[in-house]
């Protein structure tokens, strides 16, 4: 899968968190392009951090969080580099320890160590 496909991929499969995502992604850069797949996934990051703040149910990322580990493990250099920097780097920032707890647990594994291995320690 190239990254233009886990990006249209993530669109089809997420419609309501690719539009809210989309009005992050518009408010930071403008306009929405598969060319800036890797700032996307970053707004992904900042979109569910915004919900994680707000005490919003993980129930509904849980999925997300599975399509985002299928992703990293079958996927290309590019795509396991997006999902890694551009996602994994930027969750959990800027959120109260007690909201991203269930967040934290509902994880994958491997985007967990992901994240540790960047930040040196878990967030929660």
């Amino acid at each position: 899968m190239a990254l233009n496909d886990l990006y249209n991929n993530f669109r089809a499969e997420f419609p309501e968190t690719t539009r809210l995502t989309d009005l992050e992604h518009i408010q930071e850069w403008g306009s929405v392009d598969p060319e800036m797949a890797f700032s996307w996934f970053e707004s992904l990051a900042r979109f569910i951090n915004r919900e994680m703040s707000k005490g919003v149910s993980v129930k509904p990322y849980i999925p997300v969080f599975e399509f985002l580990r299928r992703g990293f493990m079958l996927g290309n250099d590019d795509e396991k580099k997006c999902i890694d920097v551009s996602f994994v780097e930027n969750l959990f920032w800027g959120v109260d320890k007690e909201k991203r707890g269930s967040y934290w647990r509902a994880f994958p594994d491997v985007l967990k160590g992901l994240y540790v291995s960047f930040h040196g320690r878990e967030p929660a």
